[in-house]
């Protein structure tokens, strides 16, 4: 009986073990000294439940909680390092804001290729739509991007022209916001506008986004993207 060519094997679920080495493997590419971290948080976490053990003499109590903490805390210091290598490795990448934005999904609509791009410079603009109002994310030297931003807030004001625009300038220069803080700087911007009001003004701004050029080439903001488990902290 011939076999169903068409058929395919659900893929296999990759062991915690493994996902474990991967994740170590990530943090000590960024960060070399990753493994005495890890021990010294082992180390850390076992000395919670001793120095109990040994205050009170209770020593199978204590010793359980010795080596629970010993396992969590290396794990808590393992994420948390993991995060932020994933974001050090694509900081400075064309294309850096789009992959974290692919990450905050909930309550924004987001764009995913730049609205507004300078071929030669690589700088771009992205745009984010929220409760808020409207959020435009830059890529480049804050002077070298405000030509691009304005550009953006002309076309935005003709199509919405009350609605309120916010502009966060991502990179490592002064007064700039670091790739690893964007998520943080776009929750804490007031909110300007309703839910419904959202969802209308997503469906104004659409209009631009199909009027939008090409990403010329070069510019790929797909090739910059984090661990995923990394980026939700597990």
């Amino acid at each position: 009986m011939a076999k169903d060519g068409g058929s395919k094997k659900a893929p296999k679920k990759q062991r915690w073990y493994k996902v474990l080495g991967e994740a170590y493997r990530v943090a000590k590419r960024t960060y070399p000294w990753a493994r005495w971290a890890l021990l010294g948080a082992a180390a850390a976490g076992a000395a919670i439940g001793v120095v109990p053990a040994i205050a009170t003499g209770r020593w199978i109590t204590w010793g359980i909680f010795a080596v629970l903490f010993a396992f969590i805390l290396p794990m808590i210091t393992l994420t948390r390092m993991v995060r932020t290598a994933s974001y050090k490795q694509i900081d400075g990448m064309p294309g850096a804001v789009s992959a974290v934005l692919d990450r905050i999904r909930r309550g924004w609509t987001v764009q995913a290729e730049p609205v507004r791009f300078n071929a030669r410079s690589q700088d771009m603009v992205f745009r984010a739509i929220g409760r808020p109002g409207i959020v435009l994310i830059t890529e480049g030297p804050t002077p070298r991007v405000e030509r691009l931003v304005a550009e953006e807030r002309r076309a935005i004001k003709r199509v919405a022209p009350n609605a309120p625009v916010h502009v966060i300038n991502v990179g490592n220069d002064e007064g700039q916001t670091r790739l690893i803080d964007l998520n943080e700087a776009m929750r804490r911007l007031p909110r300007g506008i309703t839910s419904q009001e959202v969802a209308a003004l997503a469906r104004r701004l659409e209009a631009l986004s199909q009027k939008s050029l090409p990403i010329p080439k070069g510019i790929d903001p797909y090739k910059a993207r984090p661990d995923r488990r990394a980026m939700r902290g597990k």
